[in-house]
């Protein structure tokens, strides 16, 4: 009976809790719509497009170890995944997210507290001492959520939470394209240096050559300050080249985070090819990309933050409660002592905040009209970086194509020019401007392969593809 009285004493805070979180003042959340158009702008397929099976796989589902098959380039990316300090910085600020997501979610549930408290006192000298003591549990000022803000604040904290998991995988996309890109412009150095050595060769035996004509009375003063400018301007490239190659080596070894091979031997530029891939729907980009996700999740939390501003214009209604025992012995505290309990709710109505509330509420709604504008120019922003990509991966390979093509010529003409020259059917002036226009078509052919390489990998970032964890084994994607 005894047992049964009790239940009956709880039941007024049992109930309490029951009725928490009944309701909610938040909007009904829905998706804007999409401000692009249905489809991306129609681009001639590359006419030389390789016919790898990885071209009919979604770039998300195609795993970074799958699309680099440079097994070098695979190293670099997983040691920038592990020692890359932005992406640590955004593995600890998931942690952060979460940690302040579990303590918003706490405040959903009632805090128990269990405490022994003694208490011994006297009213004066000859006065009998008297002694209390007591022991039970507690709960102290739990909100009921009958209006839903302590909840709407729960759910803003995880969209917040699952936004900052989503901007981790954008920061992953972006090592990853950008030690890709950094590599291929490494390999993009070494071609051009190659280029500009063998120019260098050329011209300083053309100048020696001249300088014997000029010694001899042969060739005139204008034509040896002609090789000799030739001479200094291949020096000065060189010099150049060698600077951005140092620069580029500095940037990889930035992103992987540790040092790496400065002169590797492995693949070059011109053997180095990477799969196209297709576009699939504007729709898809909602699905595969992390930092339009990343938006979406502040939008709800915004829509969220809403709902709890509303639920400050109603009663605040928190209990105060507890139950235990209490003697004047401690030894009998547990045995003989007496039960007793306390429920003390508490309501408060906001009556004069002088505008508090409803400016709390009119900044609630202005955060959603900047999320959703976040979340609109997210789309446009992925829109306009597939769209450019695809007019990439359409033109870049016949630019290419033609590019080589006009190195082709260049050096015939140039081995006709001279052998032209050698038995006097033609002007120094034509073999310099052959040489010239030689090492210009050389340049642009290595420029033009490094732009169609670093498009593809532009192309694969911006579809949604290489957020899986590091170590994943390709299996599992």
């Amino acid at each position: 009976m005894k047992k049964n009285n009790r239940l009956v004493r709880l039941a007024p805070m049992a109930l309490a809790l029951t009725l928490a979180g009944c309701m909610s003042l938040a909007p009904k959340y829905e998706r804007p719509a999409a401000p692009v158009a249905q489809a991306f702008p129609e681009m001639p397929k590359p006419a030389n497009a390789p016919a790898a099976s990885l071209a009919n796989e979604a770039p998300v589902n195609l795993a970074w170890q799958r699309f680099f098959n440079d097994a070098r380039l695979r190293g670099l990316i997983e040691q920038a995944l592990t020692n890359n300090r932005d992406l640590r910085i955004a593995v600890a600020n998931i942690e952060q997210a979460r940690a302040q997501f579990r303590i918003t979610r706490a405040d959903r549930l009632p805090t128990i507290g269990a405490a022994i408290t003694g208490q011994r006192q006297t009213t004066g000298e000859d006065q009998p001492i008297d002694s209390i003591y007591q022991a039970g549990l507690s709960v102290s000022a739990f909100e009921l959520d009958l209006f839903g803000r302590v909840r709407n604040l729960s759910d803003a904290a995880l969209a917040q939470y699952l936004a900052t998991e989503e901007a981790r995988k954008t920061t992953q996309i972006s090592l990853i394209s950008s030690v890709a890109n950094a590599y291929l412009q490494l390999l993009a150095d070494e071609e051009l240096l190659a280029i500009t050595q063998q120019a260098l060769g050329t011209r300083q035996e053309s100048m020696r050559l001249t300088q014997l004509r000029f010694d001899n009375g042969v060739a005139s003063r204008l034509d040896l300050q002609q090789a000799r400018s030739l001479v200094e301007t291949a020096l000065t490239t060189l010099a150049a080249q060698q600077r951005q190659r140092a620069q580029d080596i500095n940037l990889l070894t930035l992103l992987v985070g540790g040092s790496i091979d400065p002169n590797p031997a492995g693949t070059t530029l011109a053997a180095t090819d990477l799969p196209d891939l297709p576009a699939g729907l504007p729709s898809d980009l909602l699905i595969n990309r992390p930092d339009i996700r990343s938006a979406e999740q502040g939008l709800i939390a915004a829509n969220a933050n809403i709902g709890a501003a509303r639920a400050n214009f109603f009663p605040r209604i928190t209990l105060t409660g507890s139950v235990g025992s209490a003697s004047t012995e401690l030894s009998g505290l547990f045995k003989s002592g007496t039960f007793g309990w306390t429920f003390a709710p508490q309501a408060i109505l906001p009556i004069f905040d002088y505008g508090r509330n409803v400016a709390v509420l009119g900044s609630a709604r202005a955060g959603r009209d900047i999320a959703v504008a976040q979340y609109e120019r997210s789309i446009q922003t992925a829109f306009r970086e597939v769209a450019d990509a695809l007019a990439g991966q359409s033109t870049f390979s016949e630019q290419l194509r033609a590019q080589r093509a006009v190195a082709e010529a260049e050096a015939d003409r140039f081995n006709l020019a001279d052998l032209r020259y050698k038995n006097g059917a033609a002007s120094y002036l034509d073999l310099l401007d052959a040489q010239r226009s030689l090492f210009q078509a050389q340049q642009a052919a290595v420029q033009a392969n490094l732009q169609r390489l670093q498009n593809q990998v532009t192309l694969y970032r911006v579809l949604g593809g290489g957020w899986s964890e590091p170590g994943t084994p390709v299996a599992a994607r």
